[in-house]
């Protein structure tokens, strides 16, 4: 049996949080799908409110604390991604941005990611293919054509609703298919590694 690894960033800023609520559901329904194909999975949840302090000092210093260091190569090395963000004036927040900014820009080549948001009205769910999606499109991630937005009518005492829990579960399956297809993952990139063993490295000079 395969064992996967889901990270699941979430970026809402209140306790408790609707962006929290929605991150954990979509996991669930990722991690259902994948069960259902046979594979053993790993849930790595990751809240960015707890590692706001130290990604802003990471920004401004070029270094990472220990713990935001094992966050990300808890991103970078998973399986599988799943991101929600809250959505403020119509785009991600700050918080979600300045963690997806610390990630070098092919540490997601080929990932499969799932994202999310959630927002005061229906009228911000634009904001994941405008905002959201192009993100990580620009760092070579493969998003799953179905994006769940999930506004405050969706919920209906802490649970989605029906037109958003379908959504949901069309979603967890997309993103199980896509971490089922691939070979499992290795772990974060070493950034330290040699691309060229030594011999091709003298062979090269030698011509």
């Amino acid at each position: 049996m395969t064992s996967r690894t889901l990270a699941v960033v979430s970026a809402g800023l209140s306790q408790p949080s609707s962006t929290r609520l929605l991150a954990d559901q979509l996991a669930a329904a990722t991690r259902d799908a994948l069960v259902g194909r046979g594979e053993q999975v790993e849930l790595r949840p990751v809240e960015l409110r707890e590692h706001a302090h130290d990604i802003v000092n990471h920004l401004l210093t070029g270094f990472p604390s220990e713990p935001l260091r094992q966050v990300l190569d808890q991103v970078t090395g998973a399986d599988g991604l799943i991101a929600v963000t809250p959505v403020f004036n119509a785009s991600y927040n700050g918080l979600f941005k300045s963690f997806f900014d610390l990630i070098d820009a092919d540490a997601l080549g080929g990932r499969p990611v799932l994202i999310g948001a959630t927002g005061g009205t229906a009228r911000h769910s634009l904001a994941l293919e405008h905002a959201v999606r192009p993100m990580f499109t620009y760092l070579r991630a493969v998003t799953v054509p179905t994006a769940v937005f999930a506004a405050p009518e969706d919920w209906s005492a802490g649970t989605a609703d029906g037109a958003l829990r379908a959504r949901i579960g069309r979603a967890g399956r997309e993103l199980a298919e896509q971490v089922h297809r691939r070979a499992p993952s290795t772990g974060p990139a070493d950034p330290f590694a040699l691309t060229t063993s030594f011999e091709q490295l003298l062979h090269g000079r030698d011509g």
